[in-house]
C-alpha cells in the first residue's frame, strides 16, 4: 500500500501566492490545504493535522508571528515544523520570526527551487526529531527539564538541532551522522540536570567553585546517555562540546581534529545561539556582533573549516545582504 503524501498547510492571503504554491507543492509530490488569515490557520493546523506550516507573515486577523507563538504554546502543534514567508528582509524581521519558533525562513519573491528544498529539508529534520522523540521519550522529557529550569534558553535546544543539521549538511556528513547530530544537539546540555538552579539562573560571574560544577555537565550528560542503545552515536557529542579547536576546552582538552566532528558542529552553534539571546548573565547581541565574536575565535575555539560553512547558512538565516551586516560578513571572509 502507498504511503499518504504528506500534507502543506498554506497560510497566505494572496490569491495568485496560494495558486501558485499549490502547483508547487503538488509537483513536488505534497498534498496542500490552502487558508488566507491567521484565525483559519490555527484552526487548520488543529483540525488539518498537516506535517508542515508554510506561514506568511503579513496574515490579515492575527500575523503570521502571533500564529507562529500560538502553534508553539499549544501542546497538540509545539512540535509541528513550521516555515515562515515574508517580503521583510531586515535582520530584525527574521530574528523575531525564528524567536516565535519558526524553523525556517523564507523571502519574498522566493526561488521556487529553493523553497521547495526548504520544505523538504524541514521536513527531514521534523521526521529524525520524531524518530529520537518515539525512540528516547525518557530523555526528550530530560532535555525538555533542562530548558524548564531556565526560561531564558527555552527552544535553545531545538534551535540548536536545526542549525546544526543544515552545517552537518554543508559538511558533508552522510544520514547516519546527521542523525546522530540531530540527538546530539538535542541532548547536549543534557547533563544541566545535575547543577543547582542558583548556578545556572547566575546573573553574575560565577565563583571558582561555581564554575568547576558547571564544567562537569558534559560528563553527567555522558552518564544519562549511556544506557542508551544508540548513545554510542551521539554521546561524544555530549561529552566534547565544550572542547575548543586550540585544546583549552573541557572536559578532556581536545585538540583540532581529535574533538569529534559532531561536537565542533554543536558547539560553534552552541556558542552563535547562546549570543544571539539573552542570558542571565547579560543581554542578547546583534547577529552582526555574534559573527564577528565567531570570526575572531575562528582558528582559537572553533574549526576555522566550519566557521567558513557556517556564513552563507547565517546569511540565509537572516536574509543578510550588503545593507545589514556588512561588516561582520566582510571581516569573516576576510579571515576564512
Amino acid at each position: 500500500m502507498a504511503l499518504e503524501r504528506e500534507l502543506v498547510l498554506v497560510a497566505e492571503d494572496d490569491v495568485a501566492n496560494r495558486a501558485l504554491l499549490a502547483r508547487l507543492l503538488d509537483r513536488a509530490g505534497f498534498r496542500s490545504v490552502m487558508v488566507s488569515d491567521g484565525r483559519d490557520a490555527l484552526s487548520a493546523a488543529t483540525d488539518e493535522q498537516p506535517d508542515l506550516v508554510l506561514l506568511d507573515v503579513g496574515l490579515p486577523s492575527l500575523s503570521g508571528l502571533e500564529v507562529c507563538r500560538r502553534l508553539r504554546a499549544d501542546p497538540r502543534t509545539v512540535a509541528l515544523p513550521i516555515i515562515l514567508v515574508t517580503g521583510q528582509t531586515a535582520s530584525r524581521d527574521v530574528v523575531a520570526g525564528l524567536d516565535a519558533g519558526a524553523d525556517d525562513f523564507v523571502r519574498k519573491p522566493y526561488d521556487e527551487a529553493e523553497l521547495m528544498a526548504r520544505v523538504r529539508s524541514v521536513l527531514r529534520l521534523a521526521r529524525v526529531t520524531a524518530e529520537m522523540v518515539g525512540a528516547h521519550g525518557v530523555i526528550a522529557a530530560l532535555a525538555n527539564a533542562v530548558e524548564a529550569k531556565d526560561s531564558t534558553t527555552e527552544l535553545h535546544c531545538q534551535r540548536l538541532a536545526g542549525l546544526a543539521h543544515q552545517l552537518g549538511m554543508q559538511s558533508g556528513i552522510d544520514p547516519g551522522g546527521l542523525k546522530a547530530l540531530v540527538f546530539g544537539a538535542l541532548l547536549h546540555d543534557i547533563g544541566k540536570i545535575g547543577v543547582s538552579d542558583a548556578i545556572l539562573t547566575k546573573a553574575g560571574p560565577l565563583s571558582r567553585q561555581e564554575w568547576a560544577e558547571m564544567r562537569l555537565h558534559p560528563l553527567i550528560g555522558e552518564r544519562i546517555c549511556e544506557p542508551l542503545a544508540t548513545a554510542s552515536e551521539f554521546a561524544p557529542i555530549v561529552r566534547h562540546h565544550h572542547e575548543r579547536w586550540d585544546g583549552s576546552g573541557y572536559p578532556d582538552g581536545l585538540r583540532g581534529v581529535q574533538i569529534p566532528m559532531g561536537a565542533r558542529i554543536v558547539g560553534l552553534v552552541d556558542a552563535y545561539d547562546a549570543i544571539i539571546h539573552d542570558r542571565p548573565y547579560r543581554p542578547a547581541r546583534s547577529i552582526e556582533e555574534a559573527l564577528v565574536e565567531i570570526n575572531r575565535e575562528s582558528g582559537r575555539q572553533f574549526d576555522p573549516g566550519l566557521v567558513e560553512l557556517f556564513v552563507p547558512i547565517v546569511e540565509r538565516e537572516v536574509g543578510s545582504q550588503r545593507a545589514t551586516g556588512v561588516i561582520a560578513l566582510e571581516a569573516l571572509r576576510a579571515a576564512v
